[in-house]
């Protein structure tokens, strides 16, 4: 049985890059690339479709890049797209990317953003397939950032840091894994509206970084017979559960939740 594992990380290898070319400029550039993602995203998520017109010293026309996240697609979707038509009258040349890829790059591998996680993650496991809850989300400011001289401006120069701990469930698999997540920006605060924006952005952002943290140590396993199995890596900084026993889980919040904390310990996740 053919099997193919997924990671939730930027598809950087030769062998899931597939290049399209001989593309003829009977269609628009919109109309090309709806094209080749309904061809192509038949035989599995992309991870980037990418149509640009040829050089200048070309024939008119188009050539597209296309990345899979999975090897085992890539090399079917070559095989049985390479001198088909496909949107066109003519055969098109479709072949696996010959460049070598730096070292730099296949050595540290970055984590996919919020939406592909989300994107790969549905498409492979469906919408109720997995659900993500935060443990722990809770302002980290300390007191000598939330008071800072004012500017000529009349402004105030701030600092804002947030903390959050998230745990993704995958409840058919009976997997789960938790992970923690901070973010901090600095910014002239001129008014409350500043203040509440900026809040509201952090707080946004830490759920979304929490998330993909958690993502990165998710494998999806894609079986031959069309079934999808979840595995976890453990990892040495990833959050167990003992670590956040008795600490309070937040789902939902008020805007009166966005106001300031009383004083906290710098970097403490946890919740009494």
């Amino acid at each position: 049985m053919e099997v193919d594992v997924l990671e939730f990380l930027v598809p950087v290898e030769n062998n899931k890059t597939l290049f399209v070319w001989d593309i003829d400029p009977c269609h628009t550039e919109a109309q090309i690339y709806d094209g080749l993602h309904s061809v192509f995203s038949s035989f599995g998520p992309l991870y980037l479709l990418k149509v640009c017109p040829n050089a200048p010293l070309s024939p008119p026309g188009f050539y597209a890049l296309i990345k899979f996240y999975s090897a085992a697609q890539t090399s079917r979707a070559q095989r049985q797209t390479d001198g088909r038509s496909l949107l066109q009258s003519s055969p098109l040349k479709v072949r696996l990317s010959s460049k070598q890829t730096p070292h730099f790059l296949s050595d540290s591998r970055r984590p996919l953003s919020h939406a592909h996680c989300v994107e790969l993650a549905n498409h492979c496991l469906g919408f109720n397939g997995w659900t993500s809850d935060i443990i722990t989300l809770k302002e980290l400011t300390n007191e000598e950032e939330e008071e800072e001289e004012e500017e000529e401006d009349g402004g105030r120069w701030r600092r804002l840091r947030f903390g959050c701990v998230l745990q993704l469930s995958f409840p058919h698999h009976r997997q789960t894994t938790r992970a923690a997540a901070v973010v901090e920006d600095s910014f002239t605060c001129t008014g409350p509206d500043v203040l509440l924006q900026k809040r509201c952005k952090l707080l946004k952002q830490v759920r979304e970084k929490a998330l993909v943290q958690a993502f990165a140590t998710v494998l999806l396993i894609l079986l031959g017979n069309g079934k999808v199995m979840v595995e976890v890596k453990q990892t040495s900084d990833q959050v167990q559960a003992e670590q956040t026993e008795g600490v309070l889980q937040v789902n939902e919040f008020s805007w009166s939740a966005l106001a300031p904390d009383e004083d906290d310990e710098e970097w403490d996740l946890t919740v009494s």
